[in-house]
Protein backbone atom coordinates (compact mmCIF):
# COMPACT_ATOMS: atom_id res chain seq x y z
CA UNK A 1 0.00 0.00 0.00
CA UNK A 2 0.91 3.69 -0.84
CA UNK A 3 0.41 7.22 0.50
CA UNK A 4 -1.63 7.30 -2.97
CA UNK A 5 -4.14 4.48 -1.30
CA UNK A 6 -4.48 6.15 2.07
CA UNK A 7 -5.20 9.31 0.76
CA UNK A 8 -9.59 9.97 0.71
CA UNK A 9 -11.46 8.45 -1.58
CA UNK A 10 -13.45 11.27 -2.32
CA UNK A 11 -9.93 12.98 -3.13
CA UNK A 12 -8.87 9.54 -5.49
CA UNK A 13 -12.26 9.94 -6.94
CA UNK A 14 -11.64 13.01 -8.52
CA UNK A 15 -10.70 14.35 -12.36
CA UNK A 16 -8.71 16.73 -12.81
CA UNK A 17 -10.19 20.13 -14.09
CA UNK A 18 -9.23 20.31 -18.07
CA UNK A 19 -8.45 23.68 -19.01
CA UNK A 20 -8.48 25.14 -22.91
CA UNK A 21 -5.36 24.03 -24.86
CA UNK A 22 -2.67 26.65 -25.31
CA UNK A 23 -1.27 27.70 -28.81
CA UNK A 24 2.33 25.78 -28.29
CA UNK A 25 0.70 22.63 -27.48
CA UNK A 26 -1.50 22.57 -30.36
CA UNK A 27 1.42 23.69 -32.45
CA UNK A 28 3.82 20.36 -31.46
CA UNK A 29 0.47 18.32 -31.97
CA UNK A 30 -0.32 19.26 -34.98
CA UNK A 31 2.64 20.54 -36.84
CA UNK A 32 1.62 23.82 -36.76
CA UNK A 33 3.68 27.60 -36.74
CA UNK A 34 2.38 28.62 -33.34
CA UNK A 35 1.71 32.11 -35.30
CA UNK A 36 -0.98 31.01 -37.71
CA UNK A 37 -3.19 29.34 -34.61
CA UNK A 38 -6.18 31.14 -33.32
CA UNK A 39 -6.85 30.84 -29.75
CA UNK A 40 -10.46 30.65 -28.95
CA UNK A 41 -11.08 28.33 -26.31
CA UNK A 42 -10.44 30.07 -22.46
CA UNK A 43 -12.29 33.17 -22.98
CA UNK A 44 -9.81 35.34 -22.34
CA UNK A 45 -9.55 39.16 -23.79
CA UNK A 46 -8.39 39.13 -27.14
CA UNK A 47 -6.96 42.74 -26.37
CA UNK A 48 -4.53 41.88 -23.89
CA UNK A 49 -4.31 43.99 -20.49
CA UNK A 50 -4.44 47.55 -20.99
CA UNK A 51 -0.96 49.59 -21.60
CA UNK A 52 -1.31 51.31 -18.02
CA UNK A 53 -1.60 47.78 -16.21
CA UNK A 54 1.67 46.59 -18.03
CA UNK A 55 3.27 49.98 -17.15
CA UNK A 56 1.96 49.30 -13.63
CA UNK A 57 3.98 45.57 -13.74
CA UNK A 58 7.48 46.72 -15.20
CA UNK A 59 6.86 49.40 -12.45
CA UNK A 60 6.19 46.40 -9.91
CA UNK A 61 9.35 44.24 -11.21
CA UNK A 62 12.20 46.46 -8.67
CA UNK A 63 10.11 44.77 -5.97
CA UNK A 64 9.95 41.34 -6.79
CA UNK A 65 12.19 40.23 -4.16
CA UNK A 66 9.59 41.00 -1.71
CA UNK A 67 6.70 39.47 -0.43
CA UNK A 68 3.51 41.21 -1.65
CA UNK A 69 1.25 43.12 1.03
CA UNK A 70 -0.91 40.19 2.47
CA UNK A 71 -3.57 42.34 3.38
CA UNK A 72 -3.73 43.90 -0.29
CA UNK A 73 -4.47 47.23 0.93
CA UNK A 74 -4.02 48.94 -2.30
CA UNK A 75 -5.67 46.98 -4.36
CA UNK A 76 -8.72 46.73 -1.55
CA UNK A 77 -9.41 50.84 -1.32
CA UNK A 78 -9.29 50.45 -5.11
CA UNK A 79 -12.11 48.21 -5.29
CA UNK A 80 -13.80 49.85 -2.14
CA UNK A 81 -13.90 53.33 -3.83
CA UNK A 82 -15.06 52.12 -7.26
CA UNK A 83 -17.41 49.54 -5.83
CA UNK A 84 -18.61 51.70 -2.78
CA UNK A 85 -18.10 49.42 0.01
CA UNK A 86 -15.80 48.85 2.68
CA UNK A 87 -12.12 47.43 2.65
CA UNK A 88 -13.51 44.46 5.09
CA UNK A 89 -16.11 43.44 2.46
CA UNK A 90 -13.62 41.99 -0.03
CA UNK A 91 -11.72 39.01 0.05
CA UNK A 92 -8.44 38.88 -2.35
CA UNK A 93 -7.82 35.57 -4.51
CA UNK A 94 -6.17 34.23 -6.71
CA UNK A 95 -8.53 34.72 -9.40
CA UNK A 96 -11.90 34.34 -8.21
CA UNK A 97 -11.65 30.50 -8.94
CA UNK A 98 -9.30 30.77 -5.09
CA UNK A 99 -12.62 32.35 -4.04
CA UNK A 100 -14.61 29.58 -4.30
CA UNK A 101 -12.25 27.35 -3.05
CA UNK A 102 -11.99 29.13 -0.09
CA UNK A 103 -16.28 29.06 0.58
CA UNK A 104 -15.84 25.52 0.18
CA UNK A 105 -13.56 24.93 2.65
CA UNK A 106 -14.87 27.30 4.88
CA UNK A 107 -18.61 25.83 4.66
CA UNK A 108 -18.34 22.37 3.20
CA UNK A 109 -17.23 18.79 5.52
CA UNK A 110 -18.36 15.42 4.66
CA UNK A 111 -21.71 15.01 5.65
CA UNK A 112 -22.94 18.46 4.40
CA UNK A 113 -24.24 19.30 0.87
CA UNK A 114 -23.71 22.34 -1.64
CA UNK A 115 -26.06 23.20 -4.49
CA UNK A 116 -25.35 24.18 -8.06
CA UNK A 117 -26.60 23.89 -11.57
CA UNK A 118 -26.28 21.49 -14.31
CA UNK A 119 -24.23 22.88 -17.07
CA UNK A 120 -22.48 25.13 -14.36
CA UNK A 121 -18.96 26.17 -13.96
CA UNK A 122 -17.10 22.69 -13.67
CA UNK A 123 -15.09 24.47 -10.28
CA UNK A 124 -18.18 24.09 -8.30
CA UNK A 125 -18.34 20.13 -8.58
CA UNK A 126 -14.65 19.86 -8.32
CA UNK A 127 -14.64 22.41 -5.26
CA UNK A 128 -17.47 20.10 -3.47
CA UNK A 129 -15.91 16.56 -4.02
CA UNK A 130 -12.40 18.16 -2.91
CA UNK A 131 -14.02 18.81 0.49
CA UNK A 132 -15.62 15.54 0.73
CA UNK A 133 -18.59 17.07 0.86
CA UNK A 134 -22.12 16.29 -1.28
CA UNK A 135 -22.63 17.73 -4.96
CA UNK A 136 -26.51 18.39 -5.61
CA UNK A 137 -26.92 19.21 -9.51
CA UNK A 138 -30.13 20.53 -10.55
CA UNK A 139 -31.44 20.26 -14.22
CA UNK A 140 -31.03 23.16 -16.26
CA UNK A 141 -33.90 24.95 -17.68
CA UNK A 142 -32.99 26.23 -21.49
CA UNK A 143 -29.54 25.74 -20.19
CA UNK A 144 -29.50 27.76 -17.37
CA UNK A 145 -30.45 27.99 -13.80
CA UNK A 146 -33.41 27.04 -12.65
CA UNK A 147 -33.62 29.04 -9.57
CA UNK A 148 -36.74 28.02 -8.42
CA UNK A 149 -35.86 23.93 -8.41
CA UNK A 150 -32.71 24.80 -6.89
CA UNK A 151 -34.35 26.62 -3.76
CA UNK A 152 -36.46 23.10 -3.37
CA UNK A 153 -33.07 20.95 -3.57
CA UNK A 154 -31.87 22.90 -0.51
CA UNK A 155 -31.61 20.13 1.74
CA UNK A 156 -31.13 19.83 5.70
CA UNK A 157 -27.35 19.72 5.15
CA UNK A 158 -27.00 22.02 2.70
CA UNK A 159 -24.31 24.85 3.53
CA UNK A 160 -24.02 26.49 0.31
CA UNK A 161 -25.27 27.10 -3.40
CA UNK A 162 -23.02 27.98 -6.27
CA UNK A 163 -24.88 30.49 -8.70
CA UNK A 164 -23.02 31.61 -12.38
CA UNK A 165 -24.43 34.95 -13.86
CA UNK A 166 -23.76 35.27 -16.43
CA UNK A 167 -23.26 31.47 -16.68
CA UNK A 168 -20.02 29.45 -18.05
CA UNK A 169 -20.26 27.58 -20.22
CA UNK A 170 -23.67 28.37 -21.87
CA UNK A 171 -23.22 32.13 -20.96
CA UNK A 172 -27.32 32.17 -19.68
CA UNK A 173 -28.22 34.87 -17.19
CA UNK A 174 -30.61 34.87 -14.56
CA UNK A 175 -32.67 38.01 -14.16
CA UNK A 176 -31.94 40.36 -11.12
CA UNK A 177 -35.60 40.10 -10.33
CA UNK A 178 -35.34 36.24 -10.16
CA UNK A 179 -32.19 36.38 -7.83
CA UNK A 180 -33.71 38.52 -5.66
CA UNK A 181 -36.31 36.19 -4.96
CA UNK A 182 -34.12 33.33 -4.67
CA UNK A 183 -32.31 35.52 -2.20
CA UNK A 184 -34.72 36.28 -0.01
CA UNK A 185 -36.29 32.58 -0.13
CA UNK A 186 -32.97 30.57 0.88
CA UNK A 187 -32.42 29.72 4.61
CA UNK A 188 -30.64 32.46 6.10
CA UNK A 189 -27.58 29.63 7.36
CA UNK A 190 -27.07 28.80 3.93
CA UNK A 191 -24.62 30.57 1.80
CA UNK A 192 -24.79 31.43 -1.24
CA UNK A 193 -21.79 32.37 -4.09
CA UNK A 194 -22.66 34.48 -7.06
CA UNK A 195 -20.18 33.80 -9.25
CA UNK A 196 -20.37 37.38 -11.44
CA UNK A 197 -17.09 36.21 -13.44
CA UNK A 198 -18.41 37.85 -16.76
CA UNK A 199 -20.55 40.86 -15.26
CA UNK A 200 -18.88 43.40 -16.71
CA UNK A 201 -19.88 41.94 -20.54
CA UNK A 202 -23.48 42.50 -19.14
CA UNK A 203 -25.90 45.51 -20.94
CA UNK A 204 -26.23 48.22 -18.25
CA UNK A 205 -30.40 46.96 -18.31
CA UNK A 206 -29.63 43.85 -17.43
CA UNK A 207 -26.85 44.33 -14.77
CA UNK A 208 -29.06 45.25 -11.80
CA UNK A 209 -27.88 46.19 -8.57
CA UNK A 210 -25.94 42.89 -7.02
CA UNK A 211 -24.13 45.10 -4.48
CA UNK A 212 -27.05 46.22 -3.26
CA UNK A 213 -28.20 42.92 -1.51
CA UNK A 214 -25.00 42.45 0.63
CA UNK A 215 -26.44 44.67 2.91
CA UNK A 216 -29.74 42.76 3.09
CA UNK A 217 -28.37 39.23 2.86
CA UNK A 218 -25.05 38.55 5.18
CA UNK A 219 -25.05 35.04 3.51
CA UNK A 220 -24.24 36.44 0.12
CA UNK A 221 -20.62 36.16 -1.34
CA UNK A 222 -20.06 38.17 -4.63
CA UNK A 223 -17.09 36.76 -6.87
CA UNK A 224 -15.31 38.82 -9.63
CA UNK A 225 -12.28 38.43 -11.64
CA UNK A 226 -9.83 40.21 -13.21
CA UNK A 227 -8.81 37.49 -15.70
CA UNK A 228 -11.85 38.27 -18.66
CA UNK A 229 -12.60 42.04 -19.12
CA UNK A 230 -9.72 43.17 -17.46
CA UNK A 231 -7.09 41.31 -19.63
CA UNK A 232 -5.30 39.74 -16.26
CA UNK A 233 -5.98 36.35 -16.96
CA UNK A 234 -2.47 35.28 -16.70
CA UNK A 235 -2.04 37.17 -13.38
CA UNK A 236 -4.50 35.48 -11.57
CA UNK A 237 -6.73 37.91 -9.69
CA UNK A 238 -9.86 38.19 -8.39
CA UNK A 239 -12.26 39.28 -5.27
CA UNK A 240 -15.11 38.31 -3.13
CA UNK A 241 -17.17 40.96 -1.99
CA UNK A 242 -19.57 40.06 1.60
CA UNK A 243 -20.34 40.93 4.71
CA UNK A 244 -16.94 41.85 7.06
CA UNK A 245 -18.16 38.62 9.09
CA UNK A 246 -18.02 36.82 6.28
CA UNK A 247 -14.84 38.04 5.07
CA UNK A 248 -13.04 37.11 8.45
CA UNK A 249 -14.01 34.09 7.59
CA UNK A 250 -12.67 33.50 4.45
CA UNK A 251 -9.70 35.29 5.09
CA UNK A 252 -9.11 32.43 7.97
CA UNK A 253 -8.94 29.85 5.09
CA UNK A 254 -7.15 32.28 2.39
CA UNK A 255 -3.46 30.50 1.91
CA UNK A 256 -0.82 34.32 2.59
CA UNK A 257 0.44 35.97 -0.07
CA UNK A 258 -2.18 34.55 -2.43
CA UNK A 259 -1.95 37.42 -4.91
CA UNK A 260 1.00 38.63 -6.04
CA UNK A 261 2.65 41.78 -6.02
CA UNK A 262 2.77 42.30 -10.02
CA UNK A 263 -1.08 41.24 -9.82
CA UNK A 264 -2.55 43.80 -7.40
CA UNK A 265 -0.38 46.87 -8.82
CA UNK A 266 -1.48 45.52 -12.11
CA UNK A 267 -5.37 45.32 -11.36
CA UNK A 268 -5.04 48.66 -9.66
CA UNK A 269 -4.11 50.19 -12.84
CA UNK A 270 -6.31 48.11 -15.03
CA UNK A 271 -9.38 49.39 -12.86
CA UNK A 272 -8.22 52.75 -13.44
CA UNK A 273 -8.02 52.85 -17.86
CA UNK A 274 -11.92 52.69 -18.14
CA UNK A 275 -11.42 54.14 -21.58
CA UNK A 276 -9.70 50.86 -22.44
CA UNK A 277 -12.15 48.64 -20.30
CA UNK A 278 -14.89 50.36 -22.55
CA UNK A 279 -13.33 49.34 -25.62
CA UNK A 280 -12.59 45.76 -24.87
CA UNK A 281 -16.11 45.44 -24.01
CA UNK A 282 -17.23 46.80 -27.56
CA UNK A 283 -15.09 45.21 -29.48
CA UNK A 284 -16.65 41.88 -27.64
CA UNK A 285 -20.27 43.10 -28.69
CA UNK A 286 -18.69 43.70 -32.15
CA UNK A 287 -17.69 39.97 -32.02
CA UNK A 288 -20.53 38.68 -30.50
CA UNK A 289 -22.95 39.84 -33.22
CA UNK A 290 -19.92 38.66 -35.80
CA UNK A 291 -20.20 35.08 -34.46
CA UNK A 292 -24.21 35.01 -34.41
CA UNK A 293 -24.49 36.23 -37.24
CA UNK A 294 -21.94 34.41 -38.76
CA UNK A 295 -23.51 31.29 -37.03
CA UNK A 296 -27.21 31.37 -38.65
CA UNK A 297 -25.37 32.22 -41.61
CA UNK A 298 -24.24 28.35 -41.37
CA UNK A 299 -27.27 26.99 -39.90
CA UNK A 300 -25.59 26.13 -36.62
CA UNK A 301 -27.63 26.22 -33.29
CA UNK A 302 -25.92 28.26 -30.43
CA UNK A 303 -27.26 29.34 -27.00
CA UNK A 304 -28.02 32.87 -26.82
CA UNK A 305 -25.03 34.46 -24.59
CA UNK A 306 -24.52 37.28 -22.49
CA UNK A 307 -20.41 36.96 -21.81
CA UNK A 308 -17.19 36.95 -23.61
CA UNK A 309 -18.18 33.72 -25.36
CA UNK A 310 -20.76 31.61 -27.33
CA UNK A 311 -21.68 27.26 -27.23
CA UNK A 312 -22.58 26.56 -30.54
CA UNK A 313 -24.10 22.69 -31.27
CA UNK A 314 -21.99 20.74 -34.29
CA UNK A 315 -22.75 17.69 -33.80
CA UNK A 316 -19.94 15.01 -33.09
CA UNK A 317 -18.38 18.19 -31.30
CA UNK A 318 -15.04 16.05 -30.41
CA UNK A 319 -14.48 15.09 -34.08
CA UNK A 320 -15.41 19.09 -35.29
CA UNK A 321 -13.14 20.16 -32.90
CA UNK A 322 -10.11 18.28 -33.83
CA UNK A 323 -10.48 19.42 -37.61
CA UNK A 324 -10.81 23.02 -36.29
CA UNK A 325 -7.41 22.05 -34.53
CA UNK A 326 -5.64 20.76 -37.50
CA UNK A 327 -6.74 23.95 -39.07
CA UNK A 328 -5.17 26.24 -36.60
CA UNK A 329 -8.45 27.13 -34.78
CA UNK A 330 -8.31 26.56 -30.73
CA UNK A 331 -11.87 25.93 -29.76
CA UNK A 332 -13.42 24.42 -26.10
CA UNK A 333 -15.21 21.03 -26.33
CA UNK A 334 -17.86 20.87 -23.47
CA UNK A 335 -18.47 17.21 -23.36
CA UNK A 336 -16.61 17.17 -19.72
CA UNK A 337 -19.90 19.30 -19.11
CA UNK A 338 -22.17 16.73 -20.72
CA UNK A 339 -22.84 19.13 -23.95
CA UNK A 340 -20.86 16.72 -26.38
CA UNK A 341 -22.56 18.20 -29.42
CA UNK A 342 -21.16 22.21 -28.03
CA UNK A 343 -18.46 23.79 -28.47
CA UNK A 344 -17.88 26.71 -26.54
CA UNK A 345 -15.87 29.15 -28.79
CA UNK A 346 -14.24 32.71 -27.28
CA UNK A 347 -15.15 35.94 -28.90
CA UNK A 348 -11.65 37.58 -30.51
CA UNK A 349 -10.84 40.09 -32.58
CA UNK A 350 -12.71 40.30 -36.12
CA UNK A 351 -10.07 38.67 -37.89
CA UNK A 352 -10.01 35.39 -35.25
CA UNK A 353 -13.37 35.14 -35.59
CA UNK A 354 -13.62 35.05 -39.24
CA UNK A 355 -10.90 32.68 -39.41
CA UNK A 356 -13.31 30.23 -37.03
CA UNK A 357 -16.24 31.06 -38.69
CA UNK A 358 -14.57 29.83 -42.33
CA UNK A 359 -12.87 26.79 -40.32
CA UNK A 360 -15.85 25.68 -38.99
CA UNK A 361 -17.83 25.76 -42.54
CA UNK A 362 -15.02 23.86 -44.17
CA UNK A 363 -15.38 21.17 -41.67
CA UNK A 364 -19.33 21.47 -42.07
CA UNK A 365 -18.93 21.44 -45.64
CA UNK A 366 -21.27 24.23 -45.74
Amino acid sequence: MSPIDRAPAHIRAIAPYQPGKPISEVAREMGLDEADIVKLASNENPLGASPCALAAIENALLEVARYPDGNGYGLKSALAERLSVAREQIVLGNGSNDVLEMAARAFLAPGASAVYSQYAFAVYPLAVQASGARGIEVPARDWGHDLPVMLKAIASDTRIVFIANPNNPTGTLAAPADLAAFLAAVPADVAVVLDEAYYEYLAADLRGDSLAWLAQYPNLIITRTFSKAYGLAGLRVGYALCAPEMADLLNRVRQPFNVSSLAQAAAVAAMADMAFLEHCLAINAAGMVQLTEGLRGLGVEYIPSHGNFICCRVGDAAAVNRALLERGVIVRPIAGYGMPEHLRVSIGLASENARFLAALAEVLGK
